[in-house]
């Protein structure tokens, strides 16, 4: 992959994550976190649902070649958001009720689709 393709994978993937997030609170989401790194992963948006921390895995997909967007999250991928999601948790020092829910996104511009699967694994 050639640095220019790179940048503009990077710079579409924060572009959809703004999306994101935008949707998810106007859908009564609250954010705490953004990008939240450990050496397991990365979660892309902690969000509040009343009394649940949701983590969210956002997934961007043009069109829906290959299974489209939901389809690129491997079991492997879920063990790396749990795993990080605990470091969160245990970091944090507090309980807290909590599920994983995946934004799919595809399309472009006006033709934009949002799929939210809550307690998607």
């Amino acid at each position: 992959m050639k640095l220019n393709q790179l940048i503009t994978r990077r710079s579409k993937g924060k572009a959809a994550e703004a999306l994101a997030c935008k949707h998810l609170k106007e859908n009564g989401l609250r954010l705490i976190e953004k990008n939240f790194h450990s050496r397991a992963g990365e979660i892309d948006l902690i969000m509040q649902d009343d009394n649940t921390l949701v983590f969210i895995e956002v997934r961007y997909r043009k069109n829906q070649d290959f299974g489209g967007a939901k389809a690129s999250i491997t079991p492997a991928k879920q063990q790396r958001i749990r795993k990080t999601a605990l470091y969160y948790m245990q970091k944090k020092g507090e309980e807290f009720y909590a599920r994983f829910d995946v934004l799919a996104m595809s399309g472009e511009g006006e033709q934009l689709t949002y799929e939210w699967i809550q307690n998607a694994f």
